[in-house]
C-alpha cells in the first residue's frame, strides 16, 4: 500500500501549494452552487470540501483525483430525496446524509468484493444521456437564479420551465446584468488567461457590485447567513423505512461516480506514468463518503473539471485537496461574512456555465454519426432521466445496456473458413459464399460464446452454409469451438436440433479447436456426444478428406 501523498518531495511542493490554492479558488464558488442545487444549505457543501477531503486524499491510490460533490451528483441528489421530503426541511437535509453514508457503505462494498466492473455497464451512451438529462434540469434552476424568477427548484422538469416561462414577467433587471456580465466574464476569461480563477473573479467582484449598490434592496437576491465554525459530528436518525426509500438513488449514485471516478483516475494515472488501483479507490470513495454523511454534507464523488484544472496546474500528488480542506476550515471560522451578501444570480451563472459541457451536445453529435443505435440508448435515456426521474433513467439505462448487449451477441461473426492447398496457409480466412473449406468439407467458426440469444442463428448459419455449397456435396461439417467459451441450455438445444438435422442429411459433425476447461460443460449438456475432436483445423480437414495429399492443409 502506497504511502499517502506519494509523489511529494522539496522539488515541487511550491508548484502543489499553489495548486492548492487555485483549487480553492475554483471549489468555493462551485460547491455553495451545487449544495444550492442539490436543496442544501452553502455550508453542506463547503463541509464537503474538509474531512472527507482529507480522508479520501490520504487514502486513495491515484495522486491527482479530486474528490467532490459535482453538478450531476447534487441534481441526482435534490431529484431523488424531492420526493421524499420537503426541500429545506430538516428531514430532506438528513436524508441527504444517509444517503451519502449509503453510498459510502457500497463503495466499501464493492472495494471489499471487488464489484467495480458493474459501472462498466454504464456504457458512453448511457452515462451521456443520464448526465444530460440531469445537466438540462439544473441548468433550467440556474436560468431562473439568474434572472431573479422565482420558481419551485424541487419540483419536475416540465413544472420548472413552465415556472420559469411564466415568471418571466417578474425577471430583475439587476440580476439579469449580473448574470450576464458574469457569464461573459467566465467564458471570454477562460479563453484569455485559462488559469485564472474566473469563478471566484466573478464571485467577489458581483458581491462588490451589490454592496456598494445596496442591490439587495432593488430585489438581487443574496446567499445569506453562513453559520460559522467547523463542521460537527453528526448522525441521521430516520426510520428504516425512511432509509430504504434511499437505496435506490444511492445505488445510482455509487454507480455513476464508480465508472466516471475509476474513468478518470486509470486515465490521469495512464497519462503521468503512475499505478492506480480501482478497488483501493473505491475505498476511499466509501470513507469519503460516509465521512460527508456524519459531518453534514451530502454524496461526494469524482470532479473531472477540478482534476484537469489541478494537472494544468502541474499538480501531481494529493497535496493541493489539503490544501482545500484548510482553507475551507479558515473560511468558517473566520471569513463567513464574506458570503452573506454574494449574489445569487453570479452563483447561477458560475454552476451554469459549469454545467454546460455536461449537456453532451458534442457527444450526442459524435453518436449520431458514429452509431445510431447506441444515439438513441443515449436520447432515450436523457429523455427518461429528464422527464420521468433520475432512478427511473438509471434503471432504462441498465435495460437499455443489457438489450444492447444481446443485440450485439445475438448477431455473432460466423465464418465459413478457406483453405488454399498450402500446407503452410491458416484455416481461418473466411470462404467466400458457397464455398467448401475442402472437398466434401465445412469448416465454420463460431466466433462467441452460444447462449440463447445466438444459439438459433448459429444452427441456422450452419444449415445455409451446407445449402448453400451443396447438400448432396458436403458430408461432414467441423465446428471451430476456439471462441466458444461458454453455452447455456437453450444453445445446446438449438445445436441437438442442428446436430439432428445434419444427420438427417447424411452429414457428419465433427469439432476443432475446442477449449479444454469448455469440454466438460458441452459433454454434460450433450453437444458433444462422441463426435470426433480435433486440436486443429487443418487436422480435422486432413483426417476426415475423401482423398487426402501430401498437399492437404
Amino acid at each position: 500500500m502506497q504511502r499517502p501523498l506519494t509523489g511529494l518531495n522539496r522539488s515541487n511542493i511550491v508548484t502543489e501549494l499553489l495548486a492548492g490554492i487555485t483549487l480553492l479558488a475554483i471549489a468555493i464558488p462551485l460547491n455553495i452552487g451545487y449544495a444550492q442545487i442539490a436543496g442544501l444549505p452553502a455550508t453542506a457543501g463547503l463541509y464537503a470540501l474538509i474531512v472527507p477531503t482529507v480522508v479520501y486524499a490520504l487514502v486513495v491510490s491515484s495522486r491527482q483525483v479530486v474528490a467532490s460533490p459535482d453538478a450531476a451528483a447534487a441534481a441526482l441528489v435534490a431529484s431523488s430525496i424531492g420526493g421524499l421530503a420537503a426541500a429545506g426541511s430538516e428531514t430532506y437535509a438528513t436524508m441527504a446524509l444517509a444517503q451519502a453514508i449509503i453510498c459510502g457503505v457500497l463503495f466499501l462494498l464493492l472495494a471489499v468484493f471487488k464489484l467495480g466492473f458493474l459501472a462498466n455497464f454504464l456504457s458512453k451512451p448511457i452515462l451521456v444521456g443520464f448526465v444530460g438529462g440531469l445537466a438540462l434540469d439544473i441548468l433550467v434552476s440556474q436560468i431562473a437564479k439568474m434572472l431573479g424568477v422565482s420558481i419551485d427548484s424541487g419540483g419536475e422538469f416540465v413544472e420548472k420551465v413552465a415556472g420559469l416561462v411564466g415568471g418571466l414577467g417578474t425577471a430583475n433587471g439587476w440580476s439579469i446584468l449580473i448574470a450576464a456580465a458574469g457569464v461573459v466574464i467566465l467564458l471570454g476569461g477562460r479563453r484569455l488567461i485559462a488559469a485564472v480563477p474566473w469563478a471566484l473573479v466573478v464571485m467577489v467582484a458581483a458581491t462588490l457590485f451589490v454592496v456598494v449598490a445596496n442591490l439587495d434592496e432593488a430585489g438581487v437576491a443574496v446567499l445569506g447567513e453562513v453559520p460559522a465554525g467547523p463542521p460537527a459530528l453528526t448522525w441521521p436518525v430516520l426510520t428504516w423505512i425512511q432509509w430504504l426509500a434511499l437505496v435506490p438513488s444511492a445505488i445510482a449514485l455509487t454507480l455513476v461516480t464508480t465508472a466516471e471516478g475509476l474513468l478518470v483516475s486509470r486515465a490521469y494515472g495512464e497519462k503521468r506514468g503512475y499505478q492506480t488501483s480501482p478497488n483501493r479507490d473505491l475505498f476511499a470513495f466509501g470513507l469519503g463518503n460516509i465521512a460527508a454523511g456524519m459531518q453534514g454534507s451530502f454524496a461526494v464523488g469524482s470532479s473531472t473539471s477540478r482534476t484537469a484544472a489541478m494537472d494544468q496546474a502541474g499538480s501531481r500528488t494529493q497535496l493541493p485537496s489539503l490544501v482545500l480542506a484548510v482553507g475551507t476550515l479558515l473560511l468558517l471560522l473566520f471569513g463567513t461574512g464574506l458570503l452573506a451578501e454574494i449574489p445569487s444570480p453570479a452563483i447561477g451563472a458560475i454552476v451554469a456555465v459549469a454545467i454546460l459541457p455536461l449537456l453532451g451536445i458534442k457527444d450526442f453529435a459524435r453518436l449520431w454519426r458514429q452509431d445510431r443505435f447506441e444515439f438513441v440508448i443515449g436520447a432515450v435515456c436523457f429523455l427518461v432521466t429528464l422527464l420521468i426521474g433520475s432512478i427511473p433513467g438509471i434503471l432504462v439505462a441498465f435495460v437499455l445496456s443489457l438489450v444492447n448487449i444481446a443485440k450485439r451477441a445475438a448477431a455473432p461473426a460466423i465464418d465459413v473458413l478457406t483453405a488454399d492447398g498450402d500446407p503452410q496457409a491458416s484455416l481461418l480466412v473466411d470462404a467466400p459464399q458457397g464455398a467448401m473449406t475442402a472437398p466434401g468439407i465445412v469448416v465454420v467458426r463460431m466466433a462467441a460464446p452460444l447462449f440463447f440469444a445466438n444459439g438459433a442463428v448459429f444452427a441456422e448459419a450452419v444449415k445455409t452454409a451446407v445449402t448453400t455449397a451443396g447438400r448432396d456435396a458436403v458430408h461432414t461439417v467441423v465446428i471451430d469451438m476456439e471462441a466458444v467459451t461458454d453455452v447455456d441450455v437453450t444453445a445446446a438445444e438449438s445445436f441437438e436440433s442442428l446436430a439432428d438435422w445434419l444427420d438427417d442429411n447424411g452429414i457428419r459433425l465433427a469439432f476443432s479447436r475446442m477449449r479444454v476447461e469448455a469440454r466438460p460443460r458441452l459433454e454434460r449438456l450433450g453437444i458433444i456426444a462422441g463426435q470426433p475432436v480435433f486440436p486443429t483445423n487443418r487436422a480435422a480437414v486432413r483426417e476426415l478428406s475423401d482423398h487426402p495429399t501430401d498437399s492437404a492443409p
